[in-house]
């Protein structure tokens, strides 16, 4: 039987590609995780690790390991979540997968009236791409996230959240800024900033690009949102956002495409996983949200 803190370490040192730095996450001597490193790959049989360019980088063996480290260190850490709930709903935590255009806002308020409810109950945000929350969600290594209502697969209950434009996004004195609405082939012809793959705006652009023919040039990629807008702010690309993320900014433009495109997105959980009790408060709550959150558009692709 595989002891649980092995994993855990295995874990770290996986996400760090370096023992030491491991170590110190973990508050452990390095030469203990060194030593759990090698008792786990002689209690295996197999060679977890291999080292390129001073780095430990998984075998194809110690990715399987990885992959079920990462659902049992999930499980564990949900368990002690519900447990904990057991006892006082204002203990414990819940963890969300949100993506960053939603979190930074869209769920902030929510968040801090949820917070002000259950004022001792830890919450933890977990930043990444829907795509890549929806993998967590049905490998049970997250209780919570935001999904694509039209991806979502048989294995995840939800609840519907809200419908927003997906736009293409300029500087004000672009040549695009006057237009009412932007054909894609005209958009995927500029310079462009994008996120990385996971998040389904990356995704969609490319999978557009590939069914036209045409080659994008992807001048800047990057998850944080400030550093897209300004980029984008200073003339040298455009990019995609949710219309929410630029409300506010006077010196950037959405523009719709010519065929408008909404997202509806919804919270999802695991359909075979018994929620904790602080996860299914969180649900709860946001069924109490106003109906008025799901009707930013009509059509949807």
């Amino acid at each position: 039987m595989i002891d649980p803190r092995w994993l855990r370490q295995f874990a770290a040192v996986a996400h760090t590609g370096n023992i030491t730095r491991a170590a110190e996450q973990l508050h452990l001597a390095q030469p203990a995780v060194t030593m759990t490193i090698k008792k786990l790959e002689h209690q295996l049989g197999l060679t977890l690790f291999e080292r390129r360019q001073g780095r430990l980088h998984l075998t194809t063996e110690g990715e399987r390991l990885h992959e079920h480290a990462e659902r049992i260190l999930g499980a564990l850490a949900l368990a002690e979540q519900d447990m904990t709930a057991l006892h006082d709903l204002n203990a414990g935590e819940v963890t969300i997968g949100i993506p960053s255009m939603l979190g930074t806002f869209y769920f902030p308020p929510l968040l801090m009236a949820f917070k002000h409810r259950y004022a001792g109950l830890n919450i933890v945000v977990e930043e990444a791409g829907t795509q890549s929350l929806q993998a967590k969600l049905l490998t049970g290594r997250l209780g919570l996230g935001i999904a694509l209502t039209a991806d979502l697969p048989a294995g995840l209950c939800s609840q519907p959240l809200l419908r927003e434009e997906m736009v293409a996004v300029v500087a004000k004195d672009h040549p695009f800024a006057r237009r009412q609405r932007l054909a894609l082939d005209d958009f995927l012809q500029e310079e462009l900033a994008l996120f990385h793959h996971g998040f389904h705006h990356r995704e969609y652009i490319d999978d557009m690009a590939r069914q036209r023919n045409i080659r994008p040039r992807i001048g800047f990629e990057s998850n944080l949102i400030p550093l897209l807008k300004a980029v984008v702010r200073q003339g040298f690309a455009v990019t995609s956002f949710l219309r929410m993320a630029v409300e506010n900014d006077d010196d950037l433009v959405p523009i719709s495409f010519e065929t408008p495109y909404f997202l509806d997105l919804c919270l999802a959980w695991p359909a075979e996983r018994q929620l904790s009790r602080a996860e299914q408060a969180f649900i709860d709550f946001m069924r109490e949200q106003p109906a008025h959150l799901y009707s930013q558009g009509e059509d949807s692709l």
